[in-house]
């Protein structure tokens, strides 16, 4: 179990506080938010440049909670950003029986467990459904098919066929949350066993070869002087007192330099956002997403639905949006879920080699051997998570 800081929060008793948990609207942005609820934008710009840049990584559908006293006044919001970090927004405490509204805004872990279970499925119907059957876990069976898209046809499969998986999965007021990692797992075709491991090092799936099954890399999106700040999903400031996130890397450049796009793919925002200024996301394949931010213009002639080849050029370096300087900050997710992209970027191999492969191989043995003793143990009793569900991260305290 993953233990993270407790959210506190000081409510009068003389309140009676209700949660509501509420979807993250397509178009809606943190400012836009605050106008809604009548809450000052001074919120917003107080906030530091970084900060300002997390605000940015709300994503239409995501859920967040809302804390309202007896009134329909809010008391807090936990808003996730990321897999590990959500926005808090509080009422000040000195003005909870005030009707002058004013809130302070923080950066906070989010609670969650995190299990990580071997379960073996016989095929009645298809892998993905009979996952969904006896788990509830739909995150779990879109992953695992897309684990093995490369590498199995699955309309070869018939009754009888087994399937086994080691994975690592989050679990956040009693419902799967965010992306599985999927350690090892085996289909049988015909009773001929297929494999696919997780490499921990680079994040992609290889086979019992060591060949890769993720035929995707990338490259850096410009040359640059330096980089002035790295990723991290969260890091605690010892003199701050608070926690830092910044879900990306920050490539140090002047103004004016091309940027370039890091791998094929469909450009799907080329606009303004939020506190990242003129912005370009494009949308690769393997459910890869990258993100380029801060950008004094874009390339002439590209639009939302543009196709682009790796290394075409989409853009200039800048310093729009919330920003102390020229740089270029670029994002990289998977299936949603922000990633460090020196993982990505440094992996241009389509196998293991050397130290890697030594290492990878004697790692992958014990896997196996795991996968097979689960299905000849007949493990494949589901998970009730709702013996994992949390109270509200909105805790109520005296």
């Amino acid at each position: 179990m993953k233990i993270l800081l407790s959210l506190l929060f000081i409510i009068s008793a003389l309140f009676s506080a209700e949660v509501k948990e509420l979807t993250w609207k397509r178009g809606e942005s943190f400012l836009t938010f605050l106008n809604a609820h009548n809450i000052s934008q001074d919120l917003y710009f107080n906030l530091s440049k970084s900060d300002q840049e997390l605000c940015s990584e709300l994503t239409a559908g995501i859920k967040y909670q809302i804390l309202y006293d007896d009134n329909e006044n809010i008391l807090q919001v936990l808003i996730p950003i990321s897999e590990e970090m959500q926005i808090h927004i509080s009422k000040n405490n000195n003005n909870i029986n005030k009707t002058n509204n004013t809130y302070k805004v923080d950066f906070v872990p989010i609670q969650f467990t995190e299990i990580t279970q071997s379960i073996s499925i016989p095929i009645k119907w298809s892998p993905y459904q009979d996952i969904l059957d006896n788990t509830s876990n739909k995150l779990l069976a879109n992953e695992f098919i897309r684990a093995f898209k490369r590498s199995v046809d699955f309309r070869k499969m018939r009754v009888g066929d087994n399937i086994a998986i080691k994975f690592t999965q989050r679990i956040r007021n009693g419902r799967y949350f965010g992306n599985p990692i999927i350690h090892a797992a085996m289909v049988e075709v015909r009773k001929r066993k297929h494999y696919i491991y997780m490499n921990d090092n680079d994040g992609r799936y290889y086979d019992e070869k060591a060949r890769s099954l993720t035929s995707f890399f990338m490259k850096v999106p410009l040359r640059y002087r330096r980089i002035s700040d790295p990723f991290t999903y969260k890091r605690w400031h010892p003199i701050k007192k608070r926690y830092r996130a910044h879900l990306g890397i920050d490539y140090a450049a002047p103004t004016g330099r091309k940027i370039f796009a890091s791998a094929d793919g469909k450009i799907i925002h080329r606009g303004r956002k939020g506190g990242y200024g003129k912005t370009i996301m494009i949308r690769h394949k393997g459910n890869y997403r990258t993100l380029y931010a801060h950008m004094s213009r874009y390339r002439s002639g590209l639009k939302v639905g543009s196709w682009v080849k790796q290394g075409r050029h989409i853009g200039y370096v800048g310093s729009t949006g919330m920003s102390t300087g020229p740089h270029l900050h670029f994002g990289l997710y998977k299936n949603g879920r922000a990633v460090n992209p020196n993982k990505i970027i440094t992996i241009t191999k389509e196998k293991l080699s050397g130290k890697a492969k030594k290492k990878f191989l004697v790692s992958i043995k014990k896997l196996s051997k795991e996968l097979l003793d689960t299905i000849d143990n007949n493990d494949n009793t589901p998970l009730n998570i709702q013996d994992f569900k949390n109270k509200s991260e909105l805790k109520l305290v005296s």
